[in-house]
Formats: structure tokens, sequence, C-alpha cells
């Protein structure tokens, strides 16, 4: 259902007022809550979405909407004038908004909003503190050191405790933070939040929406503990920069200015994290949020250029935030749209890019035909001629680019830094209903799969079963979902099925060896492999030591496409081989017969015989498992776990609920949340996520092996 939007003006806003902001959060801590109230108080929307009443803008896919989460990132452009008194800054800003899945099953989605974004807002439950999903993103966002600031959310919860979240996330997260707004009250009475920097509290009245508050004096019986925390918050600003540090030593007091701009700095240079808290959901404390995200997060301006290099050589080469530099851009997600077609959510690094033009996708090495430019607004659009340094947009009409995939002009090319994503960990059969729909089932998952990069489709051509994998079982049921509702295609899903791996664990050596006489030409091709062991996660190498010419160049290639082919099937149960370096060291060739494709089955053979040399087993996902339990089905929960060849690391008390932090193996997980549900008469409450892969132990991995040779 389409919404009104809010035609985007003054889009040539200097670059020092643009910022191009994540929220960021663990599932339930208040996210898509506090991304309605940013669009709601900026004028954006002129209403307050709900979750619970399913008409938010960022949350506008049905399955959103049905479940109350969030499933894809949202991107929309709003703006903000600081309106708080002492503000930094007074001009309008433009903030380019994405709001972020919490479910670990789309970290996808947050992976590579965090990539092309320069400052993030994690938002946090004051009840929970740092559960473990905020963690994994705040690891993401380390990752490609986006600065960011926190907002402790549901400050009216029972339990909330300001002071206890601050702890966890210095113990947690390991970071230094810095109290920028200090709770008036807690659960029940929370009522405002004092300013300390600016010595000023702001108390929200009556009015439903939060829209009128006041700026008042700090409260009486709220002083001493303010003074106290400002003098804190001095300390700490002024230790991150030496002109201030010299100053504050010499008994000089600091100008709230230079505070501010020294804790700006830091903040770009994460030495401190702001803390501001509230009650999104009650409208309050979200007006000094959007004054801080200004305040403190950078513009394009404040954070490095974009660095890649230059195609088929090492030359590393830079991209200024400028118009006037040539362009290059990052394509960060792809959208099946219904109505336009394939859009290509792109940021753009440099440069400019206008409507109906060329342009170079260097990744891929062809031209893509720039049909429209859009600025989005959730689900709606809005059609912009050009799109300069700093923004984020998207394009209409590329036929062939990817998601990480970079876009520049052709006579200046560059690549810039992909997006790396998870393997999957689950699969399922699928199969169509119907004959009408097999050809459509191809089409809408091969759609699906471009949009959603761990999303991955894979066809036994022996047995003719479709099996899609991805992150969890929710993911791949929503996409069996969108496939009914989006694409009109009925289908048979089948039980979720491990995403298992096999990999070796010593060395091996072997020959691969092919020769065919038929005739004429014949075909000939020789090579010899080491092969070693990886550690967990480090996915594959292959060294090419060839000397001498044993095997002439235009065949190293063909055998490494060829081992990179047998490692698609293991020798032990056919599942995927992984961590392993594979070194071609010797070979031969003849002058006549030799030809890629011998090489290429010469490489295949080789590994496959190296492989059952080297000793080779089967590895099993081991989840993350959190478990938020009442204290009196603990009992009952860790014994569960046990019973699951789970492996308990640690529990903690958050008042009368214990979280259990446990390691599982996937395969012992089937529809767990259920099962604990009803082992807790629906008390306990679960998160898990992918953490390793481990060996299979003999007798689950003979079974495994046994299942596979039935099939």
């Amino acid at each position: 259902m389409a919404q009104n939007t809010v035609k985007t003006q003054d889009r040539e806003l200097p670059m020092d007022k643009i910022r191009n902001i994540g929220i960021i959060a663990h599932i339930d801590a208040g996210k898509t809550t506090t991304s309605e109230r940013i669009l709601f108080y900026t004028g954006k929307s002129y209403k307050i979405g709900d979750i619970d009443d399913g008409n938010t803008q960022m949350d506008w896919m049905e399955q959103e909407k049905e479940r109350g989460i969030t499933i894809v990132s949202a991107a929309t452009t709003t703006f903000w004038t600081p309106k708080l008194p002492k503000a930094m800054f007074n001009a309008q800003h433009r903030i380019n908004l994405i709001d972020t899945p919490g479910h670990v099953d789309f970290t996808a989605e947050v992976e590579r909003s965090l990539r092309v974004l320069d400052g993030g807002v994690t938002v946090l439950d004051a009840e929970e503190g740092v559960q473990s999903q905020s963690e994994t993103v705040w690891r993401q966002a380390d990752k490609y050191k986006v600065p960011r600031i926190c907002f402790v959310n549901k400050m009216d919860k029972l339990g909330a405790d300001f002071k206890k979240t601050l702890a966890d996330v210095e113990d947690k997260l390991g970071v230094k933070t810095a109290i920028v707004t200090y709770p008036i009250g807690a659960e029940n009475s929370f009522k405002g939040v004092i300013m300390l920097l600016e010595e000023q509290a702001v108390i929200w009245l009556g009015d439903e929406t939060g829209a009128k508050y006041e700026v008042v004096e700090i409260p009486e019986d709220m002083k001493e503990i303010a003074a106290k925390e400002r003098a804190i918050l001095v300390e700490q600003i002024c230790e991150t920069d030496d002109a201030l540090l010299e100053k504050y030593l010499n008994g000089e007091v600091p100008t709230l200015l230079e505070l501010k701009a020294a804790l700006r700095k830091a903040t770009i240079a994460y030495k401190l994290v702001p803390m501001y808290c509230g009650t999104s959901l009650r409208n309050k404390g979200v007006q000094p949020l959007l004054d801080g995200i200004v305040d403190y997060l950078p513009s394009p301006l404040d954070v490095p250029a974009a660095q890649g290099t230059v195609p088929r050589e090492d030359t590393i080469v830079t991209r200024k935030p400028d118009v006037k530099e040539p362009f290059a851009g990052l394509a960060f997600k792809i959208q099946a749209d219904p109505h336009i077609g394939k859009l290509t959510y792109l940021r753009v690094y440099s440069g400019k890019i206008e409507s109906g033009s060329y342009i170079y996708n260097a990744t891929r090495d062809v031209t893509e035909r720039v049909g429209r430019l859009v600025l989005m607004h959730a689900n709606n659009r809005e059609e912009v001629p050009y799109a300069e340094a700093g923004e984020i947009i998207g394009v209409v009409g590329m036929k062939d680019t990817r998601t990480g995939d970079t876009l520049c002009v052709q006579t200046s090319p560059v690549i810039l830094e992909g997006i790396s994503f998870a393997e999957p960990v689950i699969s399922l059969a699928i199969e169509p209903k119907t004959k009408a729909d097999q050809e459509k089932m191809g089409t809408a998952l091969s759609k699906l799969a471009e949009e959603d990069p761990t999303f991955r489709i894979k066809t036994n051509h022996e047995t003719g079963q479709t099996l899609i994998s991805g992150m969890g079982e929710l993911q791949l049921e929503v996409l069996v979902d969108r496939m009914k509702r989006e694409f009109a295609v009925e289908a048979n899903v089948g039980d979720p099925q491990v995403a298992y791996r096999e990999t070796i664990t010593k060395d091996g050596q072997a020959e691969g060896k092919y020769i065919k006489q038929s005739g004429g030409r014949g075909q000939y091709g020789h090579c010899l492999l080491r092969i070693k062991p990886l550690a967990r996660g480090e996915g594959f190498k292959f060294i090419n030591a060839i000397v001498g010419g044993a095997i002439p160049k235009e065949f190293i290639t063909p055998i490494e496409k060829g081992v990179k082919e047998a490692m698609e099937n293991g020798v032990v149960a056919g599942y995927p081989l992984v961590d392993m370096e594979v070194e071609l060291y010797d070979g031969s060739f003849h002058e006549v017969d030799s030809s890629e494709i011998a090489f290429k089955i010469a490489g295949s053979m080789a590994l496959q015989s190296a492989v059952r040399a080297a000793t080779p087993v089967i590895l099993e996902p081991i989840m993350k498992l959190e478990i938020t339990t009442p204290d009196e089905f603990m009992g009952d929960v860790i014994g569960d776990v046990s019973s699951k060849r789970g492996q308990i690391l640690g529990t903690e008390q958050r008042g009368n609920t214990r979280i259990i932090l446990c390691q599982v193996p996937l395969a012992e997980l089937s529809r767990y949340v259920t099962m604990l549900r009803s082992m807790t008469q629906g008390r306990a409450s679960s998160y898990m996520e992918m953490s390793h892969y481990d060996p299979v132990p003999s007798n689950i991995a003979e079974k495994i092996i046994n299942k596979e040779q039935k099939n």
C-alpha cells in the first residue's frame, strides 16, 4: 500500500550538512519505532507509524506488517534543523536514513547497509542491555569502522536501568561510553532527560505525539548527580584532545562549543560513544537524539575517502567525496520491484551520476545504462535527474549489476572494496506444485537470489531436486512466502536440512592424468597436487608452484577451475569441501593433444584422489544459543541443551530471569523455539546465530553418510 511522501527539497545542501546513518539493534529493541519517530519529528510523515497497527513507513512489506519485524533494510531521506538551545549546528541537515533488520536470519541486510553508511545509531533495550544480536551488529559496524552513538530505549519499561546498560556496553562491546543525556526518572516515572553539556533539562509534556517539550532548569533533586556526571563527561572529552587537556589541567574551563567539537572528533575517531536515552514508544528523548546525529556523527567529508584498485592492476586509487572527481559508486542492494523491475541501490562516493547516462561496471567489465534515478522513501520513489557524491540513490534499468559491484566511468576505472557475506547453514528441498509453476519458480528463485546474497539455489541434475539454502528457517520461510505472493508460484517445501561441509585433517597429494585417444586429435592433461588443511573459516587457497614451464601458463586457470568444481562435492557424503590449501607443483603436457578441458578434468581427478588420502571428515554448523528463562525452568532447559549435544558456556542473572549461553549443533535445533515454549509454559525465549563449524562425531557421521547413500 503506497503512502504519501513529502517531496525532497534542498538537495543542494553542502556535503558537510549530509548524514548517511543506519539504525541497528537486536530484534525488539525498538529500532523501527525509533525510525518512525525520527520521520515524524523531521516532518517526513504526518502520522506516527505503529508496528502493532501495521502502518509503519519503514516496515512496508506485507510479511513485515504481519510478523511485526523488519526483514529488508529500508532507506529514506529527511531533513533536520537542531531545535534545542545551545546546539552545535543550527542549520538544516539532510539525513539519509537506513532502518535495518534485527533478526539474525537477515544479517546480510545489516552487513550491506553498514558497508555504505558513514555513521550508526545503536538502539538498546534499557532492561535487556546488550543482547546477542546487538553484539553481532556492533562487530559488523567495527569491521567497516562506522562511528556510532547509542540510544538506550524503553526507559519507561519495568526493570529499565540506564547505568547497568552503560556498564553492559563497556563490558561486552569494549568501548568507552560518554553520557550526553541523563534520564530523569525511570520506568513509570521517566519524564525527560538532562542534557549534561548544556546544563539544562528537557521535559516532555502531556502531548501524545511527544512533539511538545520544555527546556527547563535541572530539577533541584538532580543537580548534584548532574554536576557529578558532567564533570566526568568533561574529563572524558578533554582526555581525547591534547589542547583541551592542557587547558583543563591548568584549571581553565573549556567552552561548550570546544567540548562539543572535541566530542564530535572523538566519536568519529571511535574514542568515545555518546549515550542518549529515552522511550520511542512514549515519544520521549528522540529530539535530543536527532540533534546528536547532526552534532556527533560524520558527514561524508569526515570519513576517509573511498579506496579501491584499478582493474587488472594492483594500483590503489582514492576517490574523494567531491563532485569534480570521476564518478564512483558501490551497488549495495538489489530489489525486485513489481512496478519498475530491478532496482539497484547505490552509494555515490565521488562525482555525479545522471539519469539516461551510461556507466561502467568495473567488477563485471560491462557497460550499464542508467534508466532512471529515484530517491527512495521506504517503498515509495521520487524521480530525480542526478545524484552526487555523498548520496544514496536507487537506479532503475541495470541488467547485470549485482550486490557489491563497483560502478564508475570507464575512462577512470576503479574497483572499491566489496561486501562479504556469511555462507548459508540450512537448506530446504522445494518443488513446484504444478507443471505451470515449474518455469515460474525458476524465474522467481533467481530474482530472489539476486536480491539476497545469502540465499542460494542448487539443482541436483540426477534427481531433479531443487535445494534452497539460507541463514535460517525464518529467512527461507519468508522467501517461499514472497515467491507465492509476488510471483504467484505455489510450491511444496521439504523439511529443513543442515548445510554440512567436508574438510581434510592432514596433508595429502595425488596425481591427475586425463588421456583420451579417439581418432584424430586426442586429449592430454596431467598435474600433481599437494593439499593441506587450513584453520576453520579460512576457505580455499590455490598456489601455483610450477617452475620451468612443466605446465604452460594457459592451462593453470583450467586446473584451478577443475579443483574448485571438484570441491563442490566432497568424497565422504558429497558436501562442499572447505578450509584447504591446494598447491599445483608439477605436471606435463602434450604439444598437440593438451587442452583446457583436459587439464580441468585432470585437476578435478587429482583433487578427489588427494582428498581421499587426507582423511576427510564431515563438519557441522554449531550455533551460538542464548536462552532467557525464568529461574524455575533453568534446570529443565540446561538438561535439554545437554541432551542435544550442547555445551553450556555460562549463565547470567538479569532480574528474575536467567540467561543461559551455550553452543549447540544446528542439526539438534529443529523447531527448537516451539519446544522451548512448551517446556517453559511459553515464558522462555531464545536467540541463535551461527558460531562456527566443528567435525561431526563418528556415530553421527555414519548416519549422515548412510542417508546420503540412500538418496
